[in-house]
């Protein structure tokens, strides 16, 4: 996962300064714990528990950034996308190529050679699109092509179940270096999946 030359300075001094909150959360807590132990904490844990969440989203977004803008400048688009599909619900799966050329491990969908936005990606995923079954293709800052096919991973998941998009992101991630973004239709939940692991997002 290539994110050598990611900076994103306000985001990263953002991110940091919340890692440092959660520590002197966690001091406080440790110091009440060893000069009154008989003293609730509960509500100290509700909200060191919400600091975590925040930060994670915080990072999800920090590190989502930092995965594809060695590859497209429109990296907030996508990222803004996610976060939409996600809170819509609306199944997704969007393909960022990378080094490796796909079009040997991919069955041609809809070509469209289309300027990525935010807008235009979510609309193709919209469950009444033609477009939205399969997977978008990105190349650079162009929506290349949609409704492709990918390849199914081959590995058995026994202790929970994985769809088909999920499947298809490890597949295709497993044969080349491609990021693969996936928004679940069933949770909302999205994920990227490189180098056949699949890295849980969180979004707000």
């Amino acid at each position: 996962m290539e994110h050598d030359n990611c900076d994103f300075s306000p985001l990263r001094i953002y991110l940091k300064e919340q890692l440092e909150a959660i520590k002197e959360q966690l001091d406080t807590i440790i110091a009440i714990l060893d000069n009154d132990s008989d003293k609730c904490l509960l509500n100290q844990f509700d909200g060191l528990s919400r600091k975590f969440t925040e930060t994670e989203t915080l990072a999800s977004t920090y590190y989502l950034n930092c995965f594809l803008s060695p590859f497209t400048t429109k990296y907030n688009e996508i990222s803004r996308s996610i976060q939409q599909l996600s809170t819509k619900r609306q199944g997704a799966l969007i393909v960022m190529e990378r080094s490796d050329e796909l079009s040997s491990w991919i069955t041609p969908g809809i070509p469209l050679a289309a300027a990525i936005t935010s807008s235009l990606l979510e609309s193709i995923f919209v469950p009444a699109s033609p477009l939205h079954d399969g997977a978008v293709l990105i190349r650079d800052d162009t929506i290349h092509s949609a409704a492709n096919i990918l390849p199914l991973t081959e590995q058995k998941y026994d202790s929970y179940k994985l769809g088909t998009r999920h499947r298809a992101a490890i597949g295709l991630s497993e044969r080349t270096d491609a990021l693969v973004l996936v928004v679940s239709e069933e949770s909302g939940k999205p994920s990227f999946c490189v180098g056949g692991t699949l890295y849980p997002l969180s979004i707000s």
